[in-house]
């Protein structure tokens, strides 16, 4: 299970009795969940209005900040192609994988001083995932142009004898350049009619040099033949060919084009390889710094929000548990039997939701007697 649940219950007389009746409740008599004390530091409190608009404040930032992780996480996957394993080591926090950097959160002082009010700290967290977000964008385009010239190019050099490149099939002996009444004609023959086409190319017009077919290239479905002959009978012999399934294709030698269709492949995918490990690395230290932000708002919507609801002095315990999948209606059961003193209209909405009243859907409100949000570390959507 990558899901917890971040939850907060005022002190009684200690903050360590909170934690061991959660113990006792939760992990000791059956096992529905795995529980971590969660440390946030003494932040500094301020007035009341200003909880109250950093409460709405902060849900949003929340929001933000989830959604440019997930974004980081959804783009690496995108570099990385899918490889689910190789996505998954590069997406860490602080170094270490997000499930041991959340059940051993510590506070970064350096990034988010204390001394400063809960908005500063708030503001900075917003500052700097918003600078992510705007170098993503920025990144990821750059990278994603770079990627599409070079699969358009990748594309004409596969499909069809028909539309595909040639530049890596012909070569400059394959035709006759340079010459006023000669030229060389490209036509793609069914693999099929093979037989037919050196039986009649000579044939199908007037005029067509004898013997001069030569099987240059095949695929699956069709082989590419060269065929001379003479310049005036090159519409009369198109017309014939196609009455017979021969397809010409529109083509003329020209070494420079050809040359430089080579050289911008070689170009573009040089150039993807050498973003290529300098994008990578820059994902995987800013996915880092998102997530670490996301996780320190989450500990100061905590607060904010536990100071709202059970006062000053501050004195709650804030706790990480980590559900056992099978048993988490069971938990919410316990959780509300232990904590439903805190908020009886809270609690009376848990009751209603699970007796499930038609027409009330109550249960998309997420609301608990106590302190409550979730942290879901799966963060990607793998197709």
């Amino acid at each position: 299970m990558t899901e917890f649940w971040l939850i907060s219950a005022p002190g009684e007389k200690t903050c360590q009795q909170t934690w061991d009746k959660l113990m006792t409740a939760t992990t000791r008599a059956n096992n529905l969940s795995t529980n971590n004390k969660f440390n946030i530091p003494d932040l500094k409190v301020g007035t009341l209005d200003v909880l109250v608009g950093l409460s709405d404040e902060l849900a949003k930032l929340d929001a933000f900040v989830e959604s440019v992780v997930k974004k980081v996480a959804q783009y690496m996957a995108d570099v990385l192609e899918d490889s689910r394993d190789k996505v998954q080591e590069n997406l860490l926090a602080n170094g270490v994988d997000l499930v041991t950097y959340v059940t051993r959160f510590q506070w970064d002082m350096a990034k988010y001083p204390i001394k400063q009010s809960l908005k500063n700290i708030s503001e900075i967290v917003s500052k700097q995932v918003s600078q992510i977000d705007n170098d993503l964008k920025a990144r990821a385009s750059a990278y994603n142009n770079l990627k599409g010239n070079l699969q358009n190019l990748e594309r004409k050099n596969a499909g069809s004898l028909l539309t595909r490149s040639l530049a890596d099939i012909v070569k400059k002996e394959d035709f006759v350049l340079d010459s006023e009444y000669l030229i060389t004609m490209l036509v793609v023959v069914p693999k099929t009619n093979y037989a037919d086409w050196q039986r009649t190319y000579e044939t199908l017009s007037e005029m067509v040099v004898p013997r001069s077919t030569n099987l240059l290239f095949e695929d699956q479905e069709s082989g590419l033949f060269s065929v001379t002959l003479f310049r005036k009978a090159i519409d009369d012999f198109r017309l014939k060919a196609r009455e017979n399934k021969f397809m010409l294709r529109d083509f003329q030698y020209n070494e420079e084009e050809l040359k430089a269709d080579k050289e911008e492949m070689t170009r573009l995918s040089t150039d993807k390889k050498k973003q290529f490990g300098p994008l990578v690395r820059w994902l995987k230290v800013n996915f880092s710094e998102a997530f670490i932000a996301w996780i320190h708002i989450k500990a100061l919507r905590v607060f904010v929000e536990s100071v709202l609801r059970y006062g000053l002095p501050v004195n709650f315990q804030a706790m990480l548990l980590q559900p056992n999948k099978k048993n988490m209606k069971k938990l919410r059961e316990v959780l509300n039997d232990l904590y439903k003193h805190l908020d009886s209209s809270a609690a009376a909405i848990i009751d209603q939701t699970t007796m499930d009243i038609p027409g009330l859907n109550l249960s998309q409100q997420e609301y608990y007697p106590y302190v409550y949000y979730k942290i879901d570390c799966n963060l990607l959507d793998f197709k």
